[in-house]
């Protein structure tokens, strides 16, 4: 069933994730489609589309249970289970991860950030250590680890990625300014150009100005 499901309705899982525990911290225990659509900015049609790809998890005539939705998005979403990441690259933005509390609460832990400069090496960062690359392979192999994240320079992701791959990691989350793409179905990749938000906030500011 996932197969028929469209990227475009994948992506939007995490914010129905995100509204709907908005609207359990402040109480709301239930929610019509006409309701959330104007806090996704969606139509109600399209959410009711989304949602039925899973099941519906709607009923006629009361709409929405909040928390029964977000939970059921969450397990959708696999935030049921604990996702053991590791960081390979230890500089600032692997640092900001790794500080982001928000990422463990959602079940992706960072279990240990690799890097091959010799002066961070065996250092901490947030009470992560800090490993040579050297010991990448033992690591990986005598732990579980289910995520990658990759925020190195873009010469050397394509070797790092092949690498990890050849580990049996099967996701790998990609900050390295380049779109991997690797000849293994099996293996799942999140290509993340932050830039890109910026670039398209300057063209919105662009944009503005010439009206």
């Amino acid at each position: 069933m996932e197969e028929k499901i469209s990227k475009a309705v994948i992506r939007r899982l995490p914010r129905y994730y995100r509204y709907l525990g908005d609207l359990l911290n402040n109480n709301v225990e239930r929610i019509s489609s006409n309701e959330l659509s104007a806090k996704m900015k969606l139509t109600a049609s399209q959410i009711r589309q989304d949602l039925n790809n899973f099941g519906g998890f709607g009923q006629q005539g009361y709409g929405y249970n909040v928390k029964y939705l977000h939970d059921e998005i969450g397990k959708i979403l696999g935030l049921d289970h604990k996702h053991n990441m590791i960081i390979i690259g230890a500089g600032n933005l692997a640092s900001a991860i790794v500080r982001y509390d928000k990422f463990e609460t959602l079940g992706f832990p960072t279990i240990a950030l690799f890097d091959n400069n010799i002066n961070i090496v065996g250092k901490t960062i947030n009470g992560i250590k800090v490993h040579s690359m050297d010991d990448l392979d033992k690591f990986v192999n005598e732990n579980k680890v289910d995520i990658a994240a990759l925020t190195l320079p873009k010469e050397h992701a394509i070797e790092v990625a092949t690498r990890l791959v050849n580990l049996g990691i099967k996701s790998i989350w990609n900050f390295s300014h380049i779109d991997l793409e690797l000849n293994d179905p099996d293996v799942v990749v999140e290509n993340v150009h932050l830039s890109d938000s910026l670039m398209q906030l300057s063209y919105e500011i662009v944009s503005k100005n010439k009206q």
